[in-house]
Formats: structure tokens, sequence, C-alpha cells
């Protein structure tokens, strides 16, 4: 059974960080492509972060570029996504989601952003940033 199941989420000050897992069971996580979205309370689901296959590509959206970074350890089937300083706009329950590729190194941008080509998503964590 393909599961993904995120962790890591709570309520943080601004400016503070968290870090999200992301662990995957039932399939190899090496032939999937991670992406990782957010949505807020009454927001669409919006694209955050992106990593190929192989790790060595990562893809992010302008909101939270130079403050997140998604890395994976394949050997653990885990999916990372390390938020520093929070904003109170980042606010949101976080998802990760699996798409299978052929493409080992490298990601499409514009196929990462786009939540229908991911077949497989956890069930989602919360993160709340707030005074």
């Amino acid at each position: 059974q393909v599961q993904l199941v995120e962790s890591g989420g709570g309520l943080v000050q601004p400016g503070g960080s968290l870090r999200l897992s992301c662990a995957a069971s039932g399939f190899t996580l090496d032939y999937y492509a991670i992406g990782w979205f957010r949505q807020a309370p009454g927001k669409e689901r919006e694209f955050v972060a992106a990593i190929s296959r192989s790790g060595s590509s990562t893809y992010y959206a302008d909101s939270v570029k130079g403050r997140f970074t998604v890395s994976r350890d394949n050997a653990k089937s885990t999916v990372y996504l390390h938020m520093n300083s929070l904003k109170p706009e980042d606010t949101a329950n976080y998802y990760c989601a699996a798409r299978m590729t052929d493409t080992l190194y490298t990601i499409s941008r514009p196929i990462s952003r786009d939540a229908s080509g991911y077949t497989d998503w956890g069930q989602g964590t919360q993160v709340t940033v707030s005074s």
C-alpha cells in the first residue's frame, strides 16, 4: 500500500524554524520526484517546493525561496522541508506528494508546479506561525 506520511508541523513564532518530514512506504521512493504543497483556510492549494529523484535538483516558489530548503534521503525513504524565517503567511496545512518520473537528475518546473501530475499524497501536517 502506497503511503506518504507528513510530520513535524506545529506552532512556531515568526522568525522561527521547523523541519517537516515526508515518510514513504509501500513503494520505492527513488523512482519518484516529490513536491510540497500547502493550503491555508479559504485559499487555493499552492506549490511550495519540489525535488528530483536524485535530490540534485530543487525548485521553489518565489514566496519561500531563500527561506525553505527541500532535501531527501532515499535510503530512509524520507523527504524533508526545512523552513526558516517563518512568517504568519506561511501558516497552512502542508502536504507532500509523489510523482513517478523517468528523469533522475532534473525536474521540470511547469510539471513540478502542477498538482494534478502527482499520484500520491500525504494527509498533511499543520504549520501555524503566530506570536
